[in-house]
């Protein structure tokens, strides 16, 4: 498993946090010389400014969203004060946190958007379950992303992980990744990160409430670390379902990532499944 690729997700998965060179190579599992040399030969980026590019982005993405309180917008991003946060915002953008708040837009900032991270590594797919589930009530955070677009996909976890254990009515335990509708005008897809509530459940107002339908699944196992689960996905899709006599339903919320009670979203290790719908 890369050591970069590794290093990307979990920059990606905890830029809001505070987060060290030291941490970082100890998830990677190599020392912190040799991920500050090998990170920009493959990214172009030093790790630092990638990660300090990453959460002003980030913010000026919050401030063209209107966000009320740009002090709080700093200190998400890991600034102590507004005014070292608008020296890097300007830095970057070469606009003032106040400007990019009023103009409410970004076309023409020189952002940097996430760096893909899913290396492609073999995959020996075990045996699916094939079960019959029904109907799945879901809420969380919807987000969508054009094709081979969606290394924004763990940051979007990372707005969705203060929410664990917060909402009133969550039934804890499991959570999933779920694509939605496909715009065809513009190649986009929805995707969600959820967790399971009860009827009663008190939702965020930014929560999206979905509840799923009854439907046969094929569960498969992803083995490694995150990273990789494209390779499992694809592996899925050329090796097992042309040979398997099943049919993929097409219809929104048919495609399920499963993150088991294990699933360690600081290690990116765990029971990870997915779930196709299959048509009847």
């Amino acid at each position: 498993m890369s050591a970069v690729a590794k290093t990307l997700w979990i920059i990606e998965s905890r830029f809001g946090m505070p987060l060290t060179l030291e941490e970082m190579a100890v998830h990677a599992g190599v020392s912190r010389f040799h991920l500050s040399r090998i990170f920009p030969q493959v990214t172009g980026y030093s790790i630092s400014t990638y990660l300090r590019g990453r959460r002003l982005t980030e913010a000026a993405k919050a401030l063209a969203g209107g966000a009320p309180d740009i002090l709080g917008v700093a200190l998400d991003a890991g600034y102590g004060s507004h005014e070292a946060f608008t020296r890097a915002f300007r830095a970057l953008t070469g606009l003032t946190p106040e400007e990019v708040r009023h103009r409410r837009r970004l076309d023409d900032l020189p952002l940097l958007e996430p760096l893909r991270m899913d290396p492609e590594v073999p995959v020996d797919l075990c045996a699916p379950r094939i079960e019959d589930r029904g109907p799945i009530r879901v809420a969380g955070l919807v987000a969508r992303y054009a094709a081979n677009a969606d290394a924004g996909i763990p940051a979007q976890w990372q707005r969705f992980g203060p929410y664990v254990g917060n909402v009133p009515g969550e039934i804890p335990g499991v959570y999933y990744g779920l694509s939605g509708r496909y715009f065809s005008e513009t190649g986009e897809c929805e995707y969600m990160a959820a967790m399971e509530v009860r009827e009663t459940a008190e939702l965020p107002r930014e929560f999206t409430l979905v509840t799923v339908p009854a439907q046969r699944y094929a569960r498969l196992a992803h083995r490694g670390h995150i990273t990789t689960i494209r390779s499992t996905i694809e592996a899925i899709f050329a090796q097992w379902l042309p040979t398997s006599g099943y049919r993929k339903k097409h219809a929104p919320w048919s495609f399920i990532e499963y993150y088991g009670p294990d699933f360690n979203e600081h290690t990116g290790l765990g029971t990870v499944e997915i779930w196709i719908a299959l048509e009847d």
